[in-house]
């Protein structure tokens, strides 16, 4: 679901990556559509990397996707433009363990932002079954680590 899909830091929106060049990657912009190239110089998260702090462990954005969807679906949707309190609150019912001293209003409103951006695009897969291979290949992974 989230593989191939990047945030770059310093750029609005999500980007789709397209191909690989020698020192840059080619990424298109899910906001306008216009492809640019990333360099490494810039710090490029994929949205399959990144994981919310939690007072116990780091839950997957993927995770916290299927929360919001499942809300989304209850009928509470949510603009991501509201103020820091009600953005906290509904954060809350996404994620009712978050740890609120290292997941910032800024976070939240980044991650709903891209929760709207990849429902509308249509690039929101919630499916069990890429998880599970993904499960199985880090598995894989850790095996012939050994």
């Amino acid at each position: 679901m989230l593989k191939g899909i990047v945030a770059i830091s310093g750029q609005p929106g999500l980007f789709k990556v397209i191909s690989e060049a020698k020192n840059s990657v080619i990424v298109e912009s899910l906001l306008t559509g216009k492809r640019m190239p990333a360099y490494s110089t810039s710090k490029i998260s994929s949205l399959g990397d990144i994981a919310v702090f939690t007072q116990t462990e780091e839950i997957s954005l993927k995770k916290v996707f299927k929360n919001i969807a499942q809300l989304v679906e209850d009928g509470k949707s949510f603009d991501p433009k509201a103020s820091g309190d009600e953005l906290k609150a509904y954060f809350e019912d996404i994620l009712p363990e978050y740890d609120r001293d290292r997941v910032y209003t800024s976070d939240m409103k980044k991650m709903i932002s891209w929760f709207i951006l990849l429902k509308e695009k249509d690039l929101l897969d919630l499916s069990e079954e890429e998880e599970e291979e993904e499960e199985e290949e880090s598995a894989t992974e850790k095996d012939e680590e050994k």
